[in-house]
């Protein structure tokens, strides 16, 4: 079966600033969440490997460039690291050395037919702004934000034509405060509603500023919505999946895309004391703010059902208590990681913007598959023979395209990641890259043979796949 890929639909890869670049040439004061992270519990990092050297992009960037120009990559997204872009992070002291990095990879992105994506912020808050205001719980980070945002559009925005004010703005706070897994490890369901918040109001500022600016192309955010598919039929079951939903995809989806937050959604933070107090005129400015388009990454479903057992009053506000995980019997599984496979949900998610949306434009900033163990894979040439890799894009492609057939506005598929990388914890574990990084002290590059394959859907424009059993 060959199914062809629209002309004008974008095929890219994607990746970060913190989980590339390593620390050479970061100065004191420049730390970012990742990094102190990594500094206080580099045991829950896989065989230690973390931030510090990454895949060294500071130094190898003309290298992974080279290797996008070779297979025709169509775009890459990246992140400016906020936490290395000044020295001085309350008074705006740009970082010069830093910022003509950023200049040089856009250069080069440019000069190599690859259009850049810039993210102003992928985790990336800077520590000191932790340690001066507890991070994104105070507004004066919000402001600290928006006129870092201004600078970077003045400095980029005459090559970069495609932004985004966060990537996946929900996880940090869920993990560190709303769950509690992650340093410090602090459960705070309030904080992680203020960080919320504050972070939909900073992109509300972003876009406001981008807008004034008059410059040259569109601005949207990143996020990770979970599509939530419930149990069964029953009306608890589905209660538990609108929950789901209304929590952790329309807290950020409403504001950016609609200007306004779900009433339900505060009159329940109200009723359980987790509610913020927007400053005068900060919900008008959300009005305003809302994005031109979404980054939405896709990994796996979220398969919900109503709980089963009755809240202990004794625990912190957490929107658990209205929903309880179901995994699906006999569902395909990426073992390595844990996560189910279901490449539906990209058709899914499409009629879900469609439906609610108003079928805002949108790409797929992140999908891919990373399993343990890749080396298995080599042949005698040293080749990573990733034939998951290819049937997990393809069968998530497929359902993709047949989503913009059916009137889907997605413009296109950017995979995670171009090179392996680091993840958080995670490290080096999982490998995602259509590009294999050795751990070696060169970080030697070598494609993998999905980018080759990768290629022909850039070249060809078609996506082939196995006949369906029983076709004729």
């Amino acid at each position: 079966m060959k199914i062809d890929i629209p002309a004008n639909f974008l095929i890219g890869a994607a990746s970060s600033a913190w989980q590339t670049e390593g620390w050479k040439g970061k100065k004191d004061g420049q730390d970012s969440y990742l990094d102190s992270w990594y500094k206080n519990e580099p045991n829950v990092w896989h065989e230690g490997y973390g931030p510090a050297v990454a895949t060294n992009f500071m130094e190898n960037y003309q290298q992974d460039v080279d290797l996008m120009r070779e297979i025709h990559l169509g775009a890459y997204r990246t992140s400016i690291n906020w936490a290395r872009f000044f020295t001085d992070h309350v008074n705006l002291v740009v970082d010069e050395e830093y910022a003509q990095h950023i200049d040089d990879v856009v250069n080069a992105l440019v000069e190599a037919g690859v259009e850049p994506m810039l993210c102003l912020e992928h985790y990336e808050l800077p520590q000191a702004l932790t340690d001066a205001y507890d991070g994104w719980s105070s507004r004066e980070v919000v402001d600290l934000y928006a006129a870092y945002a201004k600078i970077a559009f003045e400095r980029y925005g005459d090559r970069v034509h495609q932004w985004f004010t966060f990537n996946e703005p929900i996880v940090p706070q869920t993990r560190c405060y709303l769950d509690a897994v992650r340093w410090p490890h602090e459960q705070n369901t309030k904080k992680w509603m203020i960080w919320n918040y504050h972070k939909a109001l900073a992109s509300a500022f972003a876009v406001k500023a981008f807008h004034e600016g008059g410059y040259e192309g569109r601005i949207g955010c990143v996020l990770n919505p979970e599509m939530a598919y419930a149990r069964s039929s029953s009306p608890e079951d589905q209660r538990a999946r609108h929950m789901y939903d209304l929590f952790f995809n329309r807290v950020f989806f409403d504001p950016m895309v609609k200007g306004a937050y779900p009433q339900e959604l505060i009159g329940i933070c109200r009723e359980h004391g987790v509610w913020v107090d927007p400053a005068d005129g900060d919900l008008e400015i959300i009005k305003q703010g809302t994005v031109d388009f979404l980054g939405v990454n896709q990994y796996y479903p979220k398969r919900v059902r109503a709980p089963r057992y009755a809240w202990n009053p004794q625990t912190p506000f957490h929107p658990e208590m209205f929903y309880e995980g179901f995994d699906l019997p006999g569902r395909a599984m990426n073992k390595s990681r844990g996560w189910e496979i279901y490449p539906k949900v990209m058709y899914d998610m499409a009629m879900y913007l469609k439906e609610h949306y108003g079928n805002i434009p949108w790409i797929v900033s992140e999908n891919g598959m990373g399993i343990e163990g890749e080396e298995r894979f080599m042949n005698e040439q040293g080749v990573v023979q990733d034939d998951y890799r290819i049937e997990f894009i393809a069968q998530h492609l497929r359902w993709l395209l047949k989503a913009v057939e059916d009137g889907s506005s997605c413009e296109g598929y950017m995979l995670w990641a171009f090179t392996d990388n680091v993840s958080p914890m995670n490290a080096f574990k999982n490998r995602y890259g259509l590009v294999r990084i050795e751990l070696d002290e060169q970080r030697t590059r070598r494609l993998k043979k999905s980018a080759r394959w990768y290629q022909s859907l850039i070249d060809d424009r078609v996506l082939e796949l196995p006949d369906e059993e029983g076709a004729k």
